[in-house]
């Protein structure tokens, strides 16, 4: 298989992976419901970001020593697990605080705004994708099969821009379409059970890192 057919299978791959539902998705709709586009915006940056750096860490080794490394893969399961977990509990308390205050509206408009500027929506979209150590095994399996040692620097390069531009415009799409007028009002309407959901996914994905962690220690 040359290097172009590599790149559009380890493209197809990877699009398939971002379509499907996990904690970036979820931090996506949960933060352009409440904060709307730019907000939204914001987030796919720092989500495509971590994206970059996995890529970079993965196509160089880093990641892999890492994985091979079995006190250290559990260091970056405990950080990651704790970190997913501090989103659901957030995103729950944040549910409990504005059902507890529903008649009073200005309250409960506070209640919801978790973001207070863009460089903390771009951090946080980051810490999601490069704490997650799901991403960091996936890509360590997506470069090891589909971007062999021997290819290239520019096939390697490309297959790194390809990784982060696709992140970048998946995401982007998600927070563009779900910050359209029509849907931003269903979403404002729904904004609590998306609380709800999204908490939920958060706390169980983190507890199940944070568990796997402890259990290989």
């Amino acid at each position: 298989m040359n290097e172009i057919s590599l790149l559009i299978t380890l493209a197809s791959v990877h699009f398939i992976a971002l379509m499907s539902p996990g904690p970036d998705f979820a931090l996506i709709v949960q933060n352009t419901s409440h904060h709307g586009r730019r907000t939204g915006l914001t987030i796919a940056a720092g989500l495509s970001a971590g994206i970059l750096v996995h890529s970079i860490l993965s196509i160089t080794g880093i990641s892999y020593l890492v994985q091979q490394h079995p006190t250290l893969f559990s260091f970056v399961q405990i950080l990651g697990g704790s970190y997913l977990l501090y989103l659901g509990i957030g995103a729950l308390k944040s549910l409990y605080q504005t059902q507890k205050t529903a008649t009073a509206p200005n309250e409960k408009k506070k209640a919801s705004r978790i973001l207070t500027n863009q460089k903390q929506a771009f951090s946080k979209g980051f810490m999601t994708n490069i704490l997650n150590p799901k991403a960091l095994v996936f890509f360590i399996s997506l470069m090891s099969s589909l971007v062999p040692a021997s290819m290239s620097v520019t096939g390697k390069v490309s297959a790194v821009f390809i990784l982060w531009f696709l992140a970048l415009f998946w995401f982007s799409l998600l927070a563009w379409l779900l910050s359209t007028k029509r849907l931003q009002r269903k979403l404002e309407s729904s904004a609590h059970y998306i609380d709800g959901i999204c908490g939920v996914i958060f706390t169980l994905i983190g507890s199940v890192i944070l568990w796997q962690a402890v259990s290989h220690l």
